[in-house]
């Protein structure tokens, strides 16, 4: 066993089928996989169950909702430090704004996304993720100018383990 759950055709199928619309009813979801609605239900509850499935979200057209800015950072940090990492995390999961965050690898320690009212908004959050002894060095700021592919879900059955 390689660390991945046994998935057969039927559960990557349920998989992909729920990612691109987590509003289907069962009974369209197991038509679509070739299921009885019962044991179309049981594999659902068992993904969830397995953690494989980890909510279903309403994509939003926020610039439709309120006036808005998306800004992708650049974080750069002072220390490495594992616990100096996570207090960096910890803050960015209380910050409303932050809607995606990773670390990766390369010139910079973190990724951010942030939407904020407006570009003054984003410049007062980013003076305060560098003056709130977090360690910040630097951020580098990106302005969103066109969301040219958003994103829709990851490729389930993309090639091998």
């Amino acid at each position: 066993m390689d660390g991945y759950p046994s998935l057969d055709r039927i559960d990557l199928k349920i998989l992909a089928n729920l990612q691109a619309d987590g509003r289907i009813t069962n009974q369209a979801l197991a038509d679509k996989v070739a299921l009885s609605p019962s044991a179309c239900l049981a594999r659902v509850r068992r993904l969830e169950a397995e953690k494989l499935i980890l909510g279903y979200h309403a994509r939003l057209d926020i610039e439709r909702i309120r006036p808005t800015v998306t800004v992708y950072g650049e974080v750069t940090l002072k220390s490495h430090r594992p616990a100096d990492l996570l207090h960096f995390e910890a803050v960015l999961s209380e910050i409303p704004e932050v809607v995606e965050a990773a670390q990766v690898s390369g010139p910079f320690d973190y990724l951010i996304k942030v939407v904020c009212p407006d570009v003054r908004a984003w410049g007062e959050l980013a003076d305060r993720l560098l003056q709130e002894g977090l360690g910040v060095d630097k951020i580098a700021s990106h302005i969103l100018m066109k969301d040219a592919k958003p994103f829709t879900g990851a490729p389930v059955s993309a090639g091998k383990r």
